[in-house]
């Protein structure tokens, strides 16, 4: 264990999104989870993708039928029927997601509030709240959305208060960022008006380029004190990890990759909410 940071007053839900693919969005969830979870948060990590790879990451069974987020939006289950405790990570549950879910957009087109799913489970649910709500409270909820803008996408914006959206230190790093931004300014205004992006992780940065460094820079001049000092290099470890069921915070705590992890988390823990209007940096 690291030495802990102090917990929030209240649970910070936040969503992981970024509709463009192969960004380290799901790596950056499980890896800043756990790193949270070392540093004396409690974490849930609600996986909205039917892909299912934080599940695996996590090492959570999600073999179709298992009960998961599918159970959570569709059937209205309770979150605490469908956890599960990461074997792995101390103080970090999961709701795993299965394939099942890659329906679950077409079967709640006739559900009344279907929107709001997701944030009725986590308004319901004890462990989410302020200080006082007792030990077992979530400090963190972190949401992996799948890479695209549908129902279970809007599902999670409108549950959460902040988004997180990892970005890759590449060409092309911020083309398509422009409509993930209109989506959360759309919900905003009709649907979670607390809903911010608060957070910008550059992900895959090569510090022997200049492209990277170039990007970093572009990154920085849209988003400001959004976007996170510590940068997630590109790593093997970080890659290999979630074929052995871990993330790279168990796999190699001592890998440049564990150790950024661990940087981005103590960020997150000390900027707090930012509250940054989402509409900042659309242009992108």
């Amino acid at each position: 264990m690291r030495p802990p940071l102090p917990r929030p007053s209240t649970t910070r839900v936040m969503v992981v999104a970024n509709q463009k693919g192969g960004v380290g969005k799901t790596t950056s969830t499980v890896n800043v989870a756990a790193a949270l979870a070392q540093l004396g948060q409690r974490v849930l990590v609600i996986d909205l993708d039917p892909q299912g790879n934080a599940s695996t990451a996590l090492s959570v069974e999600h073999h179709q039928g298992t009960p998961g987020t599918y159970e959570v939006l569709v059937e209205g289950a309770a979150l605490d029927d469908v956890l599960v405790p990461s074997p792995e990570v101390p103080g970090l549950d999961v709701v795993p997601a299965t394939i099942d879910l890659a329906g679950a957009e077409i079967e709640l087109v006739s559900v009344v509030a279907r929107e709001s799913r997701l944030q009725k489970a986590l308004a319901a649910d004890p462990r989410v709240g302020e200080t006082g709500s007792g030990e077992d409270r979530w400090d963190y909820v972190l949401v992996d959305c799948p890479p695209s803008l549908g129902l279970l996408t809007i599902n999670a914006l409108v549950a959460g208060a902040e988004v997180l959206i990892p970005i890759q230190a590449e060409y092309y790093a911020l083309e398509g960022l422009g409509q993930l931004l209109k989506t959360v300014e759309m919900v905003q205004a009709h649907l979670n008006p607390t809903i911010s992006v608060s957070t910008i992780l550059i992900t895959m940065y090569d510090a022997r380029t200049r492209l990277a460094a170039g990007v970093a820079e572009e990154v920085k001049a849209h988003f400001g004190d959004q976007v996170l000092r510590t940068h997630i290099p590109r790593s093997v470890r970080v890659s290999e990890a979630p074929s052995y069921g871990q993330t790279v915070m168990t796999y190699d705590p001592g890998s440049p990759g564990a150790l950024s992890y661990l940087q981005a988390a103590q960020e997150i823990v000390r900027h707090g909410t930012f509250g940054v209007p989402a509409v900042k940096g659309t242009e992108a």
